[in-house]
């Protein structure tokens, strides 16, 4: 499709760049020297989140400038801005952690506000740490513009000593050196060896995950969230989705054609079927939010509950992301998933074509064995789980991928934030067969819902990964392993139930049936919840304490403001 025959008479651009009134709008695009033929053509906002922080954000600029040649090839004006990123693998197991979640809402608003204030009439978001992926997807179904999703790509695996290792096995190695399995030399060598190049992290955890949902609810190009960030291949990909977006701006194909209740059912799906980070539980909501469509914790574990495990891929398989990828991709993954039936195959994407017809070419690869076919599974229930019960009512989520027990149940021994708990793993003050129980750390109560992976790679690396069980109104990393329970609702801060637990009190957990209860009656529970007091945070000013102040639930996103149900405008129509 030509994009030179594309009238600005209903685009946001014209606003800045049409009629007499907007002459000194144009000067300012012209003193960057733009001509009047780029000034007169479609605007495309390049979004990144580059920055410093880490090797998951470093590539993103270097690819920005592709995806602008693929714009500009294809008749569009690009105009390069960046957002914020908080990258968990250095926030993680200290105070920083609680600007993770945030900093997913902040990239949303921030790009809302850029398209908002210079009129773009079209979004290329390139993303890469964890929250980034969510944060730039939410942006694109609340401002509704033509849109495109690029990963950044993951990172390559890291050698040590004849095995592939990654940044998980920095954390477990961290386990480890405390209880003098390691020596300090040891521990040194795999800091060092673990992240051999730029990219996020390379096994199925959030970033990944969510780059997976990404090809699955339509907002990428197949296989494009699957290449590695070193490999030259990217560009065609970057090229290929500014030219692309184009296409979609002709077309009048928004993100909410594409990200419909089908889509996230799509997306619930991958998730589940890679083992994927519990994190999705958060963030598929939250994507839902944007477009006025309810997809909860429950409905993303409707979908897990179906859906059969068939990637085996790390934390609780063998392979990475690099593997799939040279296996057959994301594409290979959901082209089985769609044969037999867990995939909606008529689902709209950004190629202008359906899921179905995106797969119409993909054919299986018998030499590989990084993914089963859906009839074959790893196991045949997912590998993500939601629980409900007294002790959360508002739901809760576990990875199962690669566990083998899926019953736990045992005393509670409970700390009111996550550097109580480290502190006593780490000085192995604790007993097998225990409940940990670590609260207070949910998305108002943090506040900022911080991912325990410190304290659960810690128990892991000891030797007790299997022994104990750990649960929280926070989060896990997509690295976590082993009986850990996230999300548990409502949260302490609140009065939930997880807040009126005491050490002693049994829990049995049960991700089989769903189930996680505390063995108290009701009329205990209710007895404790009279004597519950609200606590305060340390954050009573700044960017966290604001965040607190609208956050909801962790049952629908964690999101901060009433989403597209509420909206009165939509940005694309102004």
């Amino acid at each position: 499709m030509d994009a030179r025959v594309i009238s600005k008479a209903k685009l946001p651009s014209r606003h800045v760049t049409v009629g007499p009134a907007r002459a000194p709008h144009r000067s300012y695009l012209y003193a960057m020297g733009l001509s009047a033929a780029e000034i007169a053509q479609p605007l495309v906002g390049v979004a990144s989140c580059w920055n410093e922080a880490a090797p998951c954000n470093i590539s993103l600029m270097r690819q920005a400038q592709v995806v602008k040649k693929g714009v500009a090839a294809a008749n569009g004006t690009p105009r390069e801005f960046c957002t914020i990123t908080v990258t968990d693998g250095i926030a993680m197991g200290h105070q920083g952690m609680k600007s993770s979640l945030v900093s997913r809402e902040v990239i949303a608003d921030s790009v809302e506000l850029t398209m908002r204030g210079h009129c773009y009439d079209a979004l290329v978001g390139l993303a890469g740490c964890d929250k980034s992926l969510p944060g730039m997807m939410m942006a694109m179904v609340r401002l509704n513009v033509p849109s495109i999703f690029i990963y950044g790509g993951s990172i390559l695996p890291g050698s040590y000593r004849g095995r592939q290792i990654t940044v998980q096995d920095v954390f477990e190695a961290v386990g480890q050196h405390s209880v003098g399995s390691i020596s300090d030399a040891e521990l040194l060598e795999i800091e060092q060896a673990a992240c051999p190049s730029a990219g996020s992290c390379g096994a199925q955890f959030t970033a990944n995950t969510m780059a997976t949902v990404a090809e699955a609810i339509g907002l990428a190009l197949p296989y494009s969230c699957g290449a590695p960030a070193p490999y030259e291949m990217r560009d065609r990909f970057n090229f290929a989705s500014g030219e692309k977006v184009m296409e979609l701006i002709a077309k009048n194909i928004r993100p909410r054609d594409i990200v419909t209740r089908k889509a996230l059912e799509n997306a619930a799906t991958v998730v589940s079927a890679t083992g994927g980070s519990t994190n999705a539980a958060l963030h598929l909501p939250a994507i839902a939010h944007e477009a006025g469509i309810k997809f909860d914790l429950f409905d993303v574990a409707a979908i897990f509950e179906k859906t059969p495990y068939i990637a085996d891929l790390k934390p609780g398989g063998k392979y990475v992301a690099k593997d799939m990828f040279e296996a057959g991709g994301i594409p290979l993954l959901m082209k089985t998933l769609l044969d037999h039936g867990y995939l909606h195959g008529d689902c709209m994407t950004v190629t202008g074509r359906t899921l179905a017809e995106n797969m119409e070419h993909v054919a299986w690869n018998d030499s590989q064995d990084v993914v089963r076919p859906a009839n074959r599974p790893i196991t045949k229930t997912g590998g993500v789980v939601g629980l409900k019960g007294n002790l959360a009512p508002e739901g809760a989520i576990v990875k199962v991928a690669g566990m083998s027990e899926l019953k736990f149940s045992g005393p509670a021994r409970c700390f009111d934030s996550e550097e109580e708990c480290f502190e006593a793993v780490t000085q192995r003050n604790y007993r097998e067969g225990e409940v940990l129980v670590i609260r207070y750390e949910g998305p108002r109560g943090g506040p900022g819902m911080r991912e325990m992976l410190s304290t659960t790679a810690a128990l892991y690396g000891q030797g007790m990964g299997g022994k104990v069980a750990l649960i929280t109104d926070g989060r896990f990393s997509g690295a976590t392993r082993g009986f850990c329970i996230g999300h548990v609702g409502p949260e302490a801060a609140v009065g939930g139930p997880i807040g009126l637990i005491k050490n002693g009190d049994v829990i049995s957990i049960d991700a089989v049936k769903g189930t996680i209860e505390v063995a108290l009656s009701d009329a205990e529970l209710a007895a404790r919840a009279k004597e519950w007091k609200a606590r305060k945070t340390d954050y009573q000013s700044g960017a966290i304490w604001k965040y607190a102040q609208t956050v909801g639930s962790a049952r629908d996103g964690a999101v901060t403001h009433p989403g597209g149900a509420k909206e009165t405008h939509c940005y694309a129509d102004i």
